[in-house]
């Protein structure tokens, strides 16, 4: 497959857009916001996918805890995308960027007329220096909210399959870890963290370990299955720290931040 060597997909998720209290965290908004923007003015054309939509949501809700009922979590996802798009177009704005919303079902992608509108779309925002901003349709979309396995998994796989759709050089992957570990940092002090995987087999797999952030919905499983998708098209997935979006710098001059997943060339 014919990438776009300038073309970056990033994926930011629930725990770098919300703090420890569950609010939106608006340092975040706006460090993403600049450097991406400062990124674009380099040359490379940024296309932002974007969790957080139940979270924020049920902050602004009041509610005590995360929704566990469909038509609450569906409801506090309607309400959060409004709060996200809102926060995302005032920084935006702050650094000259006009961007724009795109929401995604699973058959979105399994329809091909439906691919192909989505290209084009993706192709004329780009062209035109916008910054498309893509999250799941949460709203609508109950069997990605209700799945035990999701399909999409805190947007880590709809990231990987954007990324294929827009021919994308890079992946990024803002998680709340600093990378894959050779074990579970949380529990072991000495894990190592892992720079670089040129083959996702059962070895690297068994290194996942369980869920996320209680905020977010993916763990280190559904991350390599999006670098996995992602690097059988050849495009390059990165896994780094979202409390450190700065690193975006070092990645798009090829250093070594996070794990770099290789693309199959």
């Amino acid at each position: 497959m014919s990438l776009y060597q300038n073309r970056i997909v990033v994926k930011v998720g629930t725990s770098t857009l919300t703090n420890d209290i569950g609010k939106s965290n608006l340092r975040s908004f706006d460090r993403i916001a600049c450097i991406l923007s400062d990124i674009q003015n380099l040359g490379h054309e940024i296309i932002l996918v974007s969790s957080g939509a139940i979270a924020v949501g049920a902050n602004k809700l009041q509610m005590k805890t995360r929704p566990t009922s469909m038509r609450l979590k569906q409801a506090a996802a309607a309400v959060g995308q409004c709060s996200i798009m809102y926060l995302y177009d005032k920084f935006f704005n702050d650094y000259d960027k006009t961007i724009a919303q795109i929401l995604l079902n699973a058959e979105d992608m399994e329809i091909e007329e439906k691919k192909e509108n989505l290209t084009n779309t993706f192709d004329a925002l780009l062209e035109m220096g916008i910054i498309p901003i893509v999250n799941e349709n949460d709203s609508v979309s109950y069997t990605e909210i209700e799945s035990e396995d999701k399909l999409f998994g805190d947007n880590d796989m709809l990231s990987a399959v954007v990324a294929v759709l827009c021919k994308a050089q890079k992946l990024i992957i803002l998680s709340d870890i600093d990378g894959l570990y050779d074990s579970d940092p949380r529990l072991h002090p000495n894990a190592k963290l892992i720079e670089r995987i040129t083959t996702i087999d059962e070895g690297v797999q068994s290194l996942a370990g369980g869920a996320g952030s209680r905020r977010g919905t993916g763990g280190m499983k559904t991350k390599l299955q999006a670098a996995k998708l992602a690097t059988a098209q050849g495009i390059d997935t990165i896994i780094t720290n979202g409390k450190n979006p700065s690193a975006l710098y070092e990645i798009i001059k090829g250093g070594n931040v996070g794990t770099l997943f290789i693309g199959k060339r």
